[in-house]
């Protein structure tokens, strides 16, 4: 049977170039990068190297890049800290109503301990303006975190310009970039952000390790505490070979992201282009333009999402209902809710995201089985067609 994986948002498989410059640190060049002797001198270079090459995929400085072990630690981290280094000063933060589980969740926790959070709206794109941006601004405000390109509809934010608002009222700004990162041109200079979350496994990279940008110049509290690695801001023996690996992939991302951009898009619209032209019902969530290049998140009236799912499991495809992070959760996508999606079409929402192994076949054949997969539930639907779908 053909397999066919069309889940790149969720997470994408480590490229061999990746796998084979992160295997000697864990058999020869296996010293502790904290100690003095060559063995932990070579590991130290190791890492210092991922270091440059991370920070240059975002023209940052190798001394703003701070090894975590995910983008979810980072996010954790740019809040937490920014929270308990700040919080004399103000203690309220903005974000908004359609960021990923990692702010979210960070955000409900501050909230517990005396910080008051606004929730930005959005519009039925899921685009957040300057203008509602300014509006919840307030003196006593001491960070703004939006994401910069949405995990689940893929939609591009105004990052330059809503950053341009915070800095104007001298207030920080964080952006979630873990989908952004090798997806879309991310300079942390030209966008004014003071910190920026990524993580190595969105971008053929591996699970385990992420980073958090923090500008020059800026002190927030440690989110991890022990030990003095990381210029004593982050605690704890460094996962040298997945830092490595991190590097390796930022080095191949920062090479190939025009191409990267080109293909992903191409392999994109040709899927869209299969559904919209046969398939009737259907619902494109999200922008047509400022897109993630290789998202498509589409409500298929009259059946569950879950039933596309794993039926196309079936035929060796793998795609997603939403966030992989909630993907086990029956809760309906907050994300869809904010853009205004009804209950019955979310129900009915599937995301497909392409990647740089996926080629026009896979798409021809994930378009044809899901032709078949979206006739066949429909038939067996006792809903299809009637008023409240």
């Amino acid at each position: 049977m053909k397999q066919v994986y069309l889940d790149y948002a969720a997470t994408t498989p480590v490229k061999e170039e990746v796998v084979k410059e992160m295997l000697p640190y864990y058999t020869g060049v296996y010293g502790n990068p904290s100690s003095l002797y060559t063995a932990g001198l070579e590991a130290k270079d190791g890492l210092d190297e991922a270091r440059r090459r991370v920070a240059s995929l975002i023209n940052a400085d190798p001394k703003e890049i701070f090894f975590t072990s995910c983008g979810t630690e980072a996010d954790n981290w740019a809040l937490e800290g920014v929270a308990d280094a700040l919080g004399d000063r103000g203690r309220h933060i903005i974000t908004t109503k359609i960021e990923h589980h990692a702010i979210l969740h960070t955000c409900e926790y501050l909230e517990k301990n005396g910080y008051e959070i606004t929730y930005l709206d959005v519009d039925e794109e899921g685009f957040v303006t300057p203008e509602m941006l300014e509006s919840a601004i307030r003196d006593d405000t001491i960070l703004v975190s939006i994401m910069m390109v949405n995990n689940e509809i893929g939609t591009i934010e105004p990052i330059r310009e809503l950053a341009e608002v915070a800095k104007a009222h001298g207030v920080l700004f964080h952006t979630d970039a873990v989908q952004a990162l090798g997806n879309t041109p991310v300079d942390v200079k030209e966008l004014g952000v003071d910190l920026m979350s990524v993580s190595a496994h969105k971008i053929y990279g591996p699970k385990g390790v992420g980073a958090l940008y923090m500008r020059k110049g800026l002190r927030i509290s440690n989110f991890m505490h022990g030990g003095a690695q990381e210029s004593k801001r982050r605690a704890g023996t460094e996962n040298v070979a997945g830092i490595v690996g991190f590097g390796k992939a930022a080095e191949l991302a920062e090479k190939n992201l025009s191409g990267h951009i080109e293909h992903s898009r191409a392999m994109r619209d040709r899927l869209l282009e299969r559904i919209e032209s046969n398939i009737t019902g259907v619902q494109l969530n999200g922008p047509r333009d400022n897109r993630h290049p290789g998202n498509l998140n589409i409500s298929f009236d009259y059946i569950e999402g879950e039933a596309i799912l794993l039926m196309l499991d079936a035929y060796g495809i793998s795609v997603s209902t939403g966030s992989a992070c909630s993907s086990k959760s029956l809760v309906p996508s907050h994300v869809l809710d904010a853009i205004g999606v009804p209950i019955t079409k979310m129900n009915g929402t599937v995301r497909f995201t392409v990647g740089d192994f996926t080629d026009e076949e896979d798409i021809d054949y994930v378009a044809d089985t899901l032709i078949k997969v979206v006739g066949r539930l429909r038939e067996l639907s006792p809903v299809t067609g009637q008023e409240g779908w």
